[in-house]
């Protein structure tokens, strides 16, 4: 069974939720949740809550929703540059860790 974390970036639209981007963090299920739990956010969903991020998993082709937060279009830039940052760093130590 093969496990893969990915972070979902989704907005609402007048026909419901439409996923826009998403960040994959292979099988480490430690660096994801460590990363969703940075991310500026509520976890209280309101209606009028238009961006949402999920913390979702994949086992064996079928995604399962972890985590949810909403967030404002400030909160969101500060996530996805945090997320690049932290995906940056994951990458480099990997590259590292081969040689």
């Amino acid at each position: 069974m093969k496990t893969q974390f990915h972070i979902l970036l989704s907005l609402k639209t007048p026909q419901g939720f439409m996923d826009y981007g998403q960040y994959f963090f292979g099988n480490d299920s430690e660096v994801a949740y460590a990363l969703f739990r940075q991310l500026k956010g509520s976890e209280i969903i309101k209606d009028n809550c238009l961006l949402h991020i999920d913390l979702m998993e994949t086992v064996d082709q079928l995604p399962v929703k972890i985590k949810t937060i909403c967030c404002t279009l400030e909160e969101l830039g500060c996530n996805c540059k945090l997320i690049a940052r932290e995906m940056f760093r994951l990458t480099n130590m990997e590259e590292m860790k081969g040689c």
